[in-house]
């Protein structure tokens, strides 16, 4: 029997996408798309697409694709949000099995999709990411050729904490100044960040597209120089409350620039910062952390971060057709 119908998504869709991700919110207690995805869908790039799959009800599941707007290496990003399965009851014993979730078939139809829109640009490495996934994600994924490669940690901790930073002799810190700082950044963040294929191989565009978004607030980051050598950054994010969530501040970008490893200057910008936060009535201050970067668990935890949710990233490489 043929699978679910897809249709590429328009304009008219966004609300029906933005419901499907609040009703997974709802089930979950997280969304199921990035801030990417929303970013794109506000100013998309010229090879985005989003395609949908439906039913009767509404929108069953949507994927976003998109290439990164950063270039180290350049990658196509994936964004899924599939409705939340309803709750089944067990089956009689010797009854009927129950079948694969209709959002399986969807899932299958529209990462084809994704792949024939990337195969005819050129194809590329392809990324994908389910926040909070399940043993029935990595199975389906890895059915249609995706590879669990990357898991991405949200810690949090309580504030405020009751260690004080310090910072290393010689440096000074204050705010980004929009105009003035961007270039230094940009080049001690790619440095910080290699060939990272999120945070690393920003450009003006990048910087400028995450300073455009409404949270962006220049008076909680956090530049640290020594001399006139800009060494370290800690960018800080406040996340208003919600249906699901108190207001939390985030540590969106914190980085040192490698020649000044080993000073401890990471661990006073981010307990700086997280005073910062604590000083604004925020109780509970959140990170992510690829779950490689054992140096920084190391930090984090040592400060009292603990892992609330995992993050994992699927990849794939598709050929050009």
């Amino acid at each position: 029997m043929p699978g679910p119908e897809i249709a590429t998504a328009g304009p008219s869709d966004r609300e029906a996408i933005a419901a499907l991700d609040r009703s997974v919110r709802d089930a979950t207690g997280h969304p199921a798309l990035g801030d990417a995805v929303w970013r794109d869908l506000a100013s998309p790039q010229p090879d985005s697409i989003g395609f949908v799959v439906r039913d009767g009800a509404g929108i069953v599941a949507y994927l976003h694709v998109a290439r990164s707007d950063t270039f180290a290496p350049r990658h196509w990003a994936l964004g899924l949000a599939r409705r939340a399965p309803e709750p089944i009851n067990e089956p009689p014993i010797n009854g009927p099995p129950i079948n694969e979730p209709p959002t399986d078939a969807a899932t299958t139809r529209l990462l084809a999709a994704a792949r024939e829109h990337i195969g005819t640009r050129g194809g590329g490495d392809s990324t994908v990411w389910v926040f909070d996934p399940t043993p029935a994600d990595d199975a389906l994924l890895a059915a249609n050729g995706f590879t669990g490669a990357r898991d991405l940690f949200q810690m949090r901790v309580a504030l405020p904490l009751d260690e004080v930073a310090h910072y290393p002799p010689g440096v000074v810190v204050r705010t980004f100044e929009p105009g003035r700082d961007e270039a230094a950044w940009l080049e001690v963040n790619n440095r910080a960040f290699g060939n990272h294929p999120e945070q690393g191989g920003w450009i003006a565009d990048t910087l400028a597209r995450r300073m455009a978004e409404p949270w962006f607030d220049p008076s909680i980051f956090l530049l640290a120089f020594d001399g006139d050598t800009l060494a370290g950054s800690n960018w800080l994010k406040e996340h208003a409350a919600d249906g699901h969530e108190p207001r939390i501040g985030e540590i969106f970008v914190i980085g040192v620039d490698p020649s000044h490893h080993g000073q401890g200057l990471g661990r006073a910008l981010a307990l700086d910062g997280l005073a910062r936060l604590a000083a604004r009535g925020l109780t509970i201050g959140m990170l992510f952390v690829d779950g490689a970067n054992t140096g920084a668990l190391a930090l984090y935890r040592a400060l009292g971060f603990t892992v609330h949710r995992t993050d994992r990233a699927y990849e794939q490489v598709v050929d050009a057709r």
